[in-house]
């Protein structure tokens, strides 16, 4: 079966999503029903973000709201506890190194209100990078700065510099430098926030693949990458191998296929089908989706076993597990699974 990767009307989207779900069912098992779920909540704020880690980010972002705080002043609240967090190597402080055994940091913020959004990329020496990506949102006419810019901006604006790397990190980095075994996985937080107004917010933040190649720069600051918020639609985010989702503007196109009439879990499933379709990998992308609409439906999708993420909302916070959509056995012929 050769599946058409044209955009879909909202009946064509629901049968085309459900034979291709059903492909994939045939040859694995989930967590769950392979079937499309919703999930959805009238309660407001709504908060989700990736994996377990941002069930305490969710909350630190509702803890700010309810004292008064902005939407903007959740997402950094929220994903500082993530940055901060030293038994974290995969966000912010506690982030293993890149090849040269030096910390390097991603991260962006997006409002939907006025579509604004802003980034770094590869700063160093700086706790807090989403705080930073608020910064050059309202401070700049930039969206994104990398490298040694973004640490002096930083820097500049009165961020604290500080040394990030653990010990617990030189001593991982050590190991890899005198065995060259590769790459280690990593994780990111994407977190994405629905206000009682309607409006939503959203970052991301990561300090990427460990032992990457000094100065590479991943999807978690890249806007319809690692994040993506339309205040019309919903919001997007990715967690995962980032080569893998900005070859196809991952996050962007889960919010389009809403936008379309897909809900949160649907998109997140097609946007990985999508991208299987498509790349020589197959269904071995290492890549993860979590989405919220407008109308507070909420989901997430995964490759393999899936992954888990965290949904908050007044009275409730728990860690729930994606859809997941593993064991596909494909012959990938012209960029199509047949």
């Amino acid at each position: 079966m050769r599946f058409d990767s044209r955009m879909l009307s909202r009946r064509q989207f629901i049968t085309h999503s459900s034979v291709a779900v059903a492909a994939l069912s045939a040859g694995c098992q989930t967590h769950r029903s392979s079937k499309s779920m919703t999930a959805s909540t009238t309660q407001r704020p709504l908060i989700v973000s990736t994996w377990p880690f941002g069930k305490p980010a969710n909350e630190k972002a509702l803890a700010t709201l309810q004292s008064g705080g902005s939407g903007l002043d959740a997402i950094v609240a929220g994903i500082g506890v993530a940055e901060s967090d030293l038994s974290n190597s995969s966000v912010g402080a506690g982030g293993l190194p890149n090849a040269d055994g030096v910390v390097q940091l991603d991260a962006c913020i997006m409002s939907g209100p006025g579509h604004q959004a802003g980034g770094v990329g590869a700063i160093e020496d700086i706790e807090h990078p989403i705080a930073v990506a608020r910064a050059v949102m309202e401070k700049t006419p930039h969206v994104l700065l990398v490298g040694a810019g973004a640490t002096q901006f930083a820097l500049k604006e009165g961020f604290p510099e500080k040394d990030l790397n653990t010990p617990q990190a030189q001593a991982a980095w050590r190991e890899w430098k005198s065995k060259q075994t590769g790459e280690k996985g990593h994780d990111t937080i994407a977190m994405l926030m629905l206000m009682p107004d309607g409006n939503i917010y959203g970052g991301c933040s990561t300090s990427g693949l460990a032992y990457k190649i000094p100065g590479r720069v991943g999807d978690s600051p890249l806007i319809g990458d690692g994040l993506y918020v339309d205040n019309e639609v919903g919001a997007a985010g990715a967690t995962g191998v980032g080569e893998n989702v900005m070859r196809y503007c991952g996050s962007f196109l889960v919010v389009e296929y809403m936008r379309r009439g897909a809900t949160p879990e649907e998109a997140c499933a097609e946007t990985i089908l999508r991208t299987a379709r498509q790349d020589p990998k197959g269904i071995d992308l290492s890549i993860n989706f979590v989405a919220l609409d407008k109308q507070g439906r909420f989901g997430a999708a995964g490759v393999g076993k899936g992954f888990d993420y965290s949904v908050t909302y007044p009275g409730f916070s728990q860690v729930l597990h994606s859809l997941a959509l593993s064991n596909l056995e494909v012959k990938v012929i012209g960029g199509h699974i047949r």
